[in-house]
Order: C-alpha cells, then sequence, then structure tokens
C-alpha cells in the first residue's frame, strides 16, 4: 500500500470510528446533560411565568423541549431534544423535527413544553407517531416573541406553551413538526 492510500484508508477509518462512537449514546452521559437542560428549562418556566407550576401540577405529564433551533428562507427547518415527564420524573426523551415552507427568512432558538392535561391525551401521544401539521404566522425578537396561527393534532387536549425566544424570524408558513422517541 502506498503512503497516500495509507492516510486515505487511516483516515477514512479514524472518522468511522469516531462518527460510530458518537452516534451511540448509550453510556455516554446524555441523559445526564439532556435532564440538566429540562431542569433549568422548568425551574425558568416556572420562575418567569408563575401559573405554569399549577399548570404542570395538573397534567397528566409534560413534555419540555429546552432548545429548539429553528432557520428558513422559503424552506426552513427545527430541531431539539427533550424529555417528557410524569410526576417531574424522566420516562421518555424525544426529539422534535419540523420542516416548513412559506414565505419565511431568519433563525431562532427557543423553548417550549406541551402540557398534557388528559390520560388519555399523554397516552394517545406515547402510542402515536407524533405528527401534528399546522399553518402559522409568527414572529420572535430578543425582547419578544409571539405565534399566531391553528394547529390541528390527534392529542387532545394539549396545551403547548413557546417561551424564551431568541434570534429574528418572521414569515407566513406551512409545517409538519414530528416528535420521535430517543436515546440520548
Amino acid at each position: 500500500m502506498n503512503t497516500v492510500n495509507r492516510r486515505i484508508f487511516l483516515r477514512a477509518t479514524g472518522a468511522a470510528l469516531a462518527l460510530g462512537g458518537c452516534a451511540n449514546g448509550i453510556g455516554g452521559g446524555g441523559a445526564q446533560r439532556l435532564d440538566a437542560r429540562v431542569d433549568a428549562t422548568r425551574d425558568f418556566l416556572f420562575s418567569r411565568y408563575p401559573g405554569t407550576r399549577d399548570l404542570a401540577n395538573k397534567s397528566q405529564g409534560v413534555l419540555y423541549m429546552p432548545l429548539i433551533t429553528e432557520a428558513g428562507f422559503g424552506i426552513g427547518g427545527s430541531y431539539g431534544q427533550g424529555a417528557l415527564r410524569i410526576n417531574d420524573v424522566t420516562v421518555d426523551y424525544y426529539s422534535a423535527t419540523r420542516a416548513t415552507i412559506g414565505f419565511q427568512i431568519g433563525a431562532q432558538q427557543y423553548a417550549h413544553a406541551l402540557f398534557f392535561l388528559t390520560e388519555a391525551a399523554l397516552g394517545d401521544f406515547r402510542r402515536s407517531p407524533g405528527w401534528a401539521a399546522g399553518a402559522d404566522i409568527r414572529y420572535a425578537t430578543p425582547d419578544q416573541g409571539a405565534s399566531l396561527g391553528k394547529e390541528t393534532t390527534e392529542i387532545n387536549p394539549v396545551i403547548a406553551l413557546v417561551f424564551g425566544q431568541s434570534g429574528l424570524i418572521a414569515g407566513a408558513t406551512l409545517a409538519g413538526s414530528k416528535y420521535n422517541r430517543i436515546i440520548p
């Protein structure tokens, strides 16, 4: 094997091993890091919006998504990870993926929480593939954020709160979101 082929082989093997090691989150401390982020997000939500503590206490479960990153220019997307808590104990981890199309430009980061008010709604979410479809008009600035729209889901009643927005994004879009159970 000549020197160039050997270098290419070693680099490719090293990259494959590195990627393979990163892909397996079991035993990697990912769950502890995600739980710490969820704790910080929950504490921020409760301190900033005190009524959410009562809402969480009345809920059968809460899905906390500490950081969703979204960007779009005509076509956009977002991704984040979080944890489903029942009685404030993590029972599952989820990722949220969203694709959007329409007039949009910008990027933002935010947190959100889904409050499942009934056992049936929580059970439907945990058993379902988690798709939601909607059309919305939204904006977010470092000082304020809001969402105005209509979303259709199969899981009712569920209250969704978006908070902690930073960045700048504007537009009117059609979107599809999916929550997937993950192993961090």
